[in-house]
């Protein structure tokens, strides 16, 4: 019982920076009067937003005695580990990539800090403690790569409709499709290891399960 009622105060931590950040993000629009709606959209065009989406999702999922099929499919090893990579590698690709380029003030800094900071640990800290060892396995990392490949798509044929790029490393329009191409790569790259890393952890742990308990 009380094991859940930390998880359910991880879900409730990752609900509120998410809706802080979306809060930060429609006043900003409101008051230069764009379009509410494409501020929203705006908001879930990051790997960030989605990938923390995801994570207190997973939170709440574990700390419910829902039985649906989304949250039954929440709480596979497989897809924690999945979610853990991800918002991994958004902690690790901000401190590298994009922490030196903005120091935001007050509650941008409380939500930045939140999402890119605290989460990517929690989640790495759930993953650990909570998240049945021995159930991935070698053909679970290419499958979960399809997330940010398909983020990296959708965030190309996004930017060359309206002229947006959510993050510098992808601007076309400054950097051209070769070293976007090239900076993807890198990213995937950085994913890739992430998730081996789980994969190995995760077959030591559960390779030194039954020695632990004689």
């Amino acid at each position: 019982m009380r094991r859940r009622s930390w998880i359910a105060a991880l879900a409730a931590l990752g609900w509120f920076a998410l809706a802080l950040q979306l809060y930060l993000v429609l006043a900003v629009r409101y008051e230069v009067q764009a379009s509410l709606l494409g501020g929203l959209v705006h908001f879930f065009s990051y790997f960030t937003v989605l990938s923390n989406t995801l994570a207190a999702a997973l939170f709440t999922a574990q700390a419910s005695h829902s039985n649906t099929a989304t949250a039954v499919w929440l709480r596979r090893p497989a897809v924690a580990g999945w979610v853990t990579a991800s918002i991994l590698l958004v902690g690790i690709a901000y401190s590298l990539l994009l922490r030196s380029l903005w120091q935001p003030q007050g509650w941008q800094w409380l939500a930045n800090e939140l999402l890119h900071d605290a989460m990517p640990v929690l989640c790495l800290g759930f993953w650990w403690w909570v998240v049945p060892r021995g159930h991935l396995r070698a053909w679970h990392v290419p499958l979960w790569a399809l997330y940010p490949l398909g983020y990296f798509a959708f965030t190309l044929l996004r930017g060359a409709s309206i002229g947006v790029w959510p993050y510098p490393f992808v601007d076309v329009s400054s950097l051209g499709l070769g070293r976007v191409f090239i900076n993807a790569l890198g990213v995937l790259a950085g994913f890739l290891g992430i998730a081996t890393l789980l994969l190995m952890v995760d077959r030591y742990a559960s390779a030194s399960l039954p020695s632990a308990r004689q």
